[in-house]
């Protein structure tokens, strides 16, 4: 009986898999190249995809490196030291997990939107937000900056200060214990960080939609595209803009199980 259980849990696993995993990603591969190769290439070629990746690939450049410098550090100060509004301070590190990203966009457009808090000063100085990169990489950045310190903040309360504070004994200062001894430690937990706030961030839809206006040619990210190919009724050259979103994803998955692997090492 327990064997029985066993394999009826295992094959509906595969199943449900299967059914919602890999029967879209095939899908997605089969429409990208069901008008040819020729058509496929043509399509992740044109101006607009091209402004596309290059838009996404500006944004995560400059999202994942402050959230990584933010979750080093909020981690460092929540897992090493005692302090007053510690508890505050992790309950705003959640905040993006429970805002829906449409509402993270709304908060943006009210605070540097033409009618938000700092529009008419944004406007003096000749400064655009909103409808303009400035806002995507902002929504984009709030929506992705829990998942280093998320990582981090286990990893290093459950290494505790032993090592650390016998640095500081021996008479290491507090940068060097954080680069020889706190970071090293860290280093596989904030490598997967990355990986998960690098994954978000290239697929982000709901904030940086709300920011962007949609203005083409400019302020479109891969997600945007190929929702605005497929309005247009243009299926196989959405499909086949969304096969790029699809390999960096397994690109990701990849390199995600090689960072698991080497941290249960």
């Amino acid at each position: 009986m327990r064997n029985l259980n066993k394999i009826i849990l295992i094959l509906f696993s595969v199943l449900f898999l299967g059914l919602f995993l890999l029967c879209p990603l095939a899908i997605i591969f089969h429409e990208s190249f069901s008008k040819g190769i020729e058509f496929y290439f043509k399509s992740i070629s044109d101006p607009g995809a091209l402004q596309a990746v290059e838009l996404t690939l500006i944004t995560v450049l400059i999202a994942i490196p402050a959230n990584l410098i933010f979750g080093l550090m909020s981690s460092w100060a929540i897992a090493k030291f005692k302090f007053k509004g510690r508890n505050l301070l992790i309950t705003l590190i959640d905040l993006p997990f429970s805002i829906s990203p449409v509402i993270s966009g709304m908060i943006y457009v009210l605070l540097f939107g033409l009618q938000g808090w700092f529009g008419p000063w944004l406007i003096a100085n000749d400064f655009q937000i909103i409808f303009a990169v400035p806002g995507i990489v902002l929504a984009t950045m709030f929506v992705t900056f829990p998942f280093v310190a998320r990582e981090l903040i286990p990893i290093m309360e459950e290494q505790g200060n032993d090592q650390e504070m016998a640095a500081l004994s021996l008479g290491a200062s507090g940068w060097q214990t954080f680069w020889r001894i706190t970071l090293p430690r860290a280093k596989w937990g904030l490598l997967y960080g990355v990986i998960l706030c690098n994954a978000r961030a290239m697929g982000e839809f709901g904030a940086v939609s709300v920011v962007s206006g949609h203005i083409r040619g400019k302020t479109n990210t891969l997600p945007l595209y190929i929702e605005i190919l497929y309005n247009e009724y243009n299926y196989v050259a959405a499909f086949s803009v969304a096969s790029l979103l699809a390999l960096l994803a397994l690109i990701t998955l990849i390199i995600k199980h090689l960072v698991e692997k080497k941290r249960c090492q």
